[in-house]
């Protein structure tokens, strides 16, 4: 009996998507006998039952195309925009899977995905993911793929801005993708050679990283390269944060609305405060070194392109145990990076999880053996 099988991307893009797409297709066609349906532009078009029928002509040629053919969108199922409302469309979604007889959906997607899906398994559906993310940041599995392309992209900007810092005697201080997991401004930065990293997971101090700088300075190298998660905070705004926190901790735990209110408002001034912050780390290395500042932000430039080999093959294979898995009835389960192979792992254990830089990582080490400042003092 012919099985279908229903497949999205949700969150934001990321290289490789395509590839995870051709992948589960090809394999769940080709070795199996299945029929796949494709979902514009991720939850919403669940919602809409807007399809597109994934046949060999429309996996042909996208293996080395960047970003995703079926579109993707932030919506959650259960906290869908719908007018000037947000409503919970999880049932109109059940019913689109049901109407298409879909014997599982394949959802491709980040942390937030993994959460989303995990709730449409809990209302029904048959549900197996992927994880995808530039950040490298999705728990319980080795790698995930969009994370080698995203790090080629930034380790090869760096190594262009050495050139012009060198030239000009300056501080570059680039900005990398990371809110929550610093993988890639710490790859990235060890492999393009940086002075400095600062992650999210190591809070810094202004006065040693202007230190390390002054250092480079009196050993004769009148330049450096700064690589800072966008996520990188200070000492101060870290503690600030951990207070507030714990402000709202207290009060939820109290039923203090009143409580709750004052701590919300005050996240959001702090919030506010720490708009920019690359931008503010730059004037004040700039002030305590007395050494011209300059600032690169990559943004979305690192999430776009052809994806690179190895990612390339990470979903090709990671998208071809999906749809063996699906042949053998395994759902609600993401399917893992583990070393040369995959394993499904429950979204359960997924969920609500980020996988930080651990700071005994070997990443970490290896950046303080050669000497690169990590903002703290140790």
């Amino acid at each position: 009996m012919t099985q279908f099988v229903g497949i999205l991307t949700a969150g934001g893009d990321s290289p490789g998507l395509n590839a995870a797409i051709r992948g589960v297709g090809k394999a769940a066609i080709g070795a199996y006998g299945m029929q796949i349906i494709g979902f514009r532009d991720g939850f919403r078009g669940l919602m809409q039952d807007r399809t597109i029928r994934l046949t060999g002509a429309e996996l042909s040629g996208i293996l080395t195309v960047g970003g995703t053919i079926l579109g993707t969108s932030r919506d959650k199922p259960h906290k869908m925009p719908v007018g000037d409302q947000t409503m919970d469309m999880t049932s109109v979604m059940l019913e689109t899977y049901h109407k298409h007889h879909l014997d599982a959906l394949v959802c491709l997607g980040g942390g937030g995905t993994q959460k989303n899906a995990y709730h449409l398994s809990q209302n029904g559906m048959n549900v197996i993911t992927l994880p995808k993310t530039i950040d490298n940041d999705v728990s319980g599995t080795d790698m995930t793929f969009g994370f080698d392309t995203a790090l080629g992209i930034a380790t090869e900007a760096i190594d262009r801005l050495h050139s012009t810092a060198h030239s000009h005697h300056r501080i570059i201080v680039v900005e990398l993708m990371g809110h929550n997991a610093g993988w890639l401004a710490l790859g990235a930065g060890i492999a393009g050679g940086a002075d400095v990293i600062l992650l999210p997971e190591i809070p810094y101090d202004i006065n040693v990283v202007a230190e390390a700088l002054r250092q480079r300075q009196r050993r004769g190298s009148g330049f450096s390269i700064v690589a800072v998660s966008e996520g990188a905070m200070s000492q101060e705004d870290a503690e600030a944060l951990a207070k507030v926190a714990a402000d709202r901790a207290a009060a939820k735990e109290e039923k203090d609305e009143k409580k709750r209110e004052r701590a919300k408002a005050k996240l959001e001034k702090l919030n506010l405060t720490m708009q920019d912050k690359t931008l503010r780390l730059s004037r004040r290395l700039e002030e305590l070194t007395g050494l011209e500042s300059r600032v690169t932000i990559l943004g979305h430039l690192q999430r776009g392109g052809t994806p690179s080999a190895a990612d390339r093959l990470l979903a090709t294979r990671l998208g071809a145990a999906c749809a063996d898995l699906i042949h053998q009835g395994t759902f609600g389960v993401m399917v893992a990076a583990r070393g040369d192979g995959a394993e499904p792992v429950p979204l359960a254990d997924v969920v609500g999880k980020v996988k930080l830089v651990p700071p005994g990582h070997p990443w970490i080490k290896t950046a303080r053996d050669i000497g690169v400042c990590l903002g703290d003092r140790l």
